[in-house]
């Protein structure tokens, strides 16, 4: 690849094939070199899990000038760890990107999207990493709209970074026209109803895990699912270092 311009690591967790991530492949093409290393086949759900004891293969679909796209057997978070190992030898991205999804990763959901394990594996590696997602679940969704809005915040970090320990987590709702950009923080939210038993014709039972989300505080205007539902683009800083620093003191008086 070419060291003039930017360098810029794309991952996902709907694989390298999905609309999504080619989707992003064009809007930012002309702005740096790219790199895509995504799963083989859908991996949503994984989070920030690693394969500890399967073994991971690279396969090369794509090479030209400023674009190469490979894919991992692995999840989301091997992908970022293979092409950094592997496919980064001689040059270190400026901006891991995690993205397109198909379909949100607001409020609880960030805690399990693969999407979300792409950014928070590169802000940990200490790269500037920010995650994508449209609402909306179709293998066919109409990501042209989020072009602008994607550009602009690609060119933000690319030109200042992000601090150290923080990525952005920025979410887009499924509207003909967005209300604005909202920066806010995760809502409040569980999911219920979320496994489904059925019973096999060969006499066992199995489960399906599906649910339904819940936004627990609906009428709470700074969360990231009340921006969605008014038709605003959602950007949430999401922070590595997960200590609850107000319960320290708390503890240390228990004497333990």
């Amino acid at each position: 690849m070419e060291n003039k311009r930017p360098f810029i690591l794309i991952s996902n967790d709907d694989g390298y094939a999905a609309k999504g991530i080619h989707s992003l492949i064009e809007m930012i093409r002309d702005m740096a070199d790219i790199l895509v290393c995504a799963p083989d086949e859908g991996r949503s759900g994984s989070a920030c899990a690693f394969s500890a004891t399967v073994p991971l293969v690279l396969t090369c679909h794509q090479q030209e000038p400023g674009l190469e796209i490979w894919s991992c057997n692995g999840t989301p978070v091997d992908c970022v760890k293979m092409a950094l190992a592997e496919l980064c030898a001689n040059r270190r991205p400026q901006m891991v990107i995690g993205g397109i999804n198909h379909g949100d990763n607001a409020s609880v959901n960030t805690h399990y999207s693969g999407t979300m394990g792409v950014t928070l594996e590169g802000c940990m590696k200490y790269i500037p990493s920010v995650a994508f997602s449209l609402c909306d679940h179709s293998v066919f969704a109409d990501f042209s709209p989020l072009e602008p809005i994607v550009r602009q915040i690609v060119r933000r970090v690319l030109d200042e970074g992000l601090p150290k320990g923080v990525c952005l987590n920025v979410n887009f709702p499924l509207v003909d026209h967005y209300q604005g950009v909202k920066v806010c923080r995760m809502a409040h939210g569980t999911w219920g109803n979320e496994v489904v038993k059925c019973h096999h014709p060969r006499g066992y039972d199995y489960w399906w895990m599906v649910g339904h989300y819940q936004n627990d505080e609906p009428e709470a205007e700074d969360t990231d699912n009340w921006a969605l539902q008014h038709g605003y683009v959602a950007i949430t800083p999401t922070t590595i270092d997960i200590t609850a620093y107000e319960m320290m003191e708390q503890l240390k008086s228990w004497n333990l």
